[in-house]
């Protein structure tokens, strides 16, 4: 018989592989490459927990939430995929990391250093 702690382990598991797979049908489903997909899922999710929210862009709020979204995705995919040199897998778990964040990173600092350039021009010629 199996105890309460095996059980609850058997369940995560079992979830974090429905997880993986559905990401990998997803991947080979779409025509864009998976670092692509990172990039653009990643401003994507982050516009969406922003209005979800209904917290501003330059709000750090939302890009925690997505720090935090990513941080999970990149622990399963180190709990299911198991290379042989951990150290390319790692530094595929970064490079997934820092693409994912990246653009959501930098158009939050211009929002915030230059908000004039997201603003509408009402009322002015251009």
């Amino acid at each position: 018989m199996h105890s309460i702690f095996e059980q609850i382990r058997h369940a995560f598991t079992g979830g974090m592989m429905s997880w993986y797979e559905g990401k990998m049908f997803v991947e080979h489903a779409s025509a864009v490459s998976s670092d692509a997909l990172h990039v653009l899922l990643g401003v994507l999710l982050w516009i969406l927990i922003a209005w979800v929210w209904r917290r501003p862009l330059s709000a750090a709020g939302p890009l925690v939430a997505l720090l935090g979204l990513i941080a999970f995705n990149e622990f399963v995919d180190l709990w299911v995929e198991q290379w042989p040199d951990k150290a390319m897998q790692y530094g595929e778990s970064a490079k997934d990391l820092v693409l994912t964040m990246a653009l959501p990173v930098i158009l939050m600092l211009a929002v915030r250093v230059r908000p004039n350039l997201f603003r509408t021009l009402s009322g002015r010629r251009r």
